[in-house]
C-alpha cells in the first residue's frame, strides 16, 4: 500500500461542500448573527471560503475585510482580493493596517526589528478589526484556516486562529486548491503559493521548509488512514526525518487546537462543562 497525493485529493468534495453548508448555517444560527464577516487575503483559503459562503448565505450576508500592511502585503494580493470581492458582489473594506502596528511604538519594549513579534502582532491587529465589526453589526467571525494548518498549528494564536468557526478545518490544504479549481476561481488565486505575509517574503514552504503537498500526504495517513507515525516514512514514501518534523509540529502545537483548560481541583472532575 502506497499513500499519494492523488489518495488526499479523492474526496467526494460534492459530500463536503454539503457538510460545510450544513456547518456554516447551524453556526449562524447557534449564534444569532446578522452576518458573517472574514477577511480576504487574495490567497487561497480565504477566497474559497468567501466563495462558499457566498452560495450559501448569499453575499447581502457577508462583509469582507481586507487588512494589508503594505510594506509586507504584496499589492497584487491586495488588488486579487478586492477583485474577487466586487465580481462576487460581497461589501468590502481596504483597512491598511500600516499605521495600527506602528502605534505600538508607544511599548517601551517595542522593536521593529522583532520580526516574528511583529508578524504575528499583524495577525492580531486583523483579528481585533474583525471582532470589533462583529460587535458592531452583530455578526459572526469566520475563520478560513484549513485542516492542514488546524494539524500543525500553524496559524497565529488569536490572530488568524481566532473566529467563532471554521468551515474549511475539515479540508486539506490540497482539497482546499482542488475545490477551488471546482468552484471556478481563477489560477491565480488557486495556484498562488501558500504565503501568511506576517513579514516581507514570507511563504509557508520557507518557513516550514516542507511543501503542503508533503504535509498532506503524511496527515492524511496519520489522520485519516490511522498509520503509526513510525511506519509512514515507508507507505508514503516521504523521508523520515521529514515525517517526525511534521508530528512533531502537530504535537508542539496542541496548544493552539484546546480551549479553556482550567485546573482539576480535587472536588471537582469537570470543572468547565456545557449545560
Amino acid at each position: 500500500m502506497k499513500i499519494t497525493l492523488r489518495d488526499v485529493l479523492n474526496i467526494d468534495y460534492e459530500s463536503a461542500v454539503e457538510a460545510i453548508r450544513q456547518y456554516v448555517e447551524k453556526s449562524i444560527r447557534e449564534a444569532g448573527a446578522r452576518e458573517v464577516v472574514m477577511g480576504l487575503s487574495g490567497g487561497v483559503d480565504s477566497s474559497v471560503l468567501l466563495r462558499l459562503l457566498t452560495e450559501i448565505i448569499g453575499p447581502e450576508k457577508i462583509a469582507v475585510l481586507i487588512m494589508p500592511d503594505t510594506r509586507v502585503t504584496p499589492q497584487e494580493d491586495t488588488l486579487d482580493a478586492i477583485e474577487l470581492a466586487e465580481k462576487l458582489g460581497v461589501k468590502y473594506y481596504v483597512v491598511n493596517i500600516d499605521s495600527i502596528v506602528d502605534s505600538y511604538s508607544i511599548v517601551e519594549f517595542y522593536s521593529p526589528n522583532d520580526k516574528l513579534a511583529i508578524g504575528n502582532l499583524r495577525a492580531r491587529i486583523r483579528a481585533n478589526l474583525l471582532y470589533y465589526y462583529a460587535n458592531k453589526y452583530k455578526a459572526i467571525v469566520a475563520g478560513a484556516s484549513d485542516r492542514s494548518e488546524v494539524l500543525i498549528g500553524y496559524f497565529t494564536k488569536y490572530g488568524d486562529g481566532a473566529a467563532d468557526f471554521y468551515p474549511l478545518a475539515c479540508l486539506y490544504k490540497s482539497q482546499v486548491r482542488e475545490l477551488g479549481r471546482r468552484l471556478g476561481l481563477p489560477s491565480k488565486i488557486t495556484e498562488k503559493p501558500s504565503a501568511p505575509r506576517l513579514w516581507r517574503d514570507h511563504t509557508a514552504e520557507s518557513e516550514l521548509g516542507v511543501p503542503y503537498e508533503v504535509i498532506d500526504v503524511v496527515l492524511y495517513a496519520a489522520f485519516d488512514r490511522n498509520i503509526d507515525p513510525g511506519e509512514i516514512p515507508s507507505v508514503t514514501s516521504v523521508d523520515p526525518g521529514v515525517v517526525e518534523k511534521i508530528i512533531g509540529l502537530h504535537r508542539m502545537s496542541r496548544h493552539k487546537r484546546r480551549g479553556i483548560i482550567a485546573p482539576e481541583l480535587p472536588w471537582l472532575k469537570q470543572p468547565i462543562r456545557e449545560l
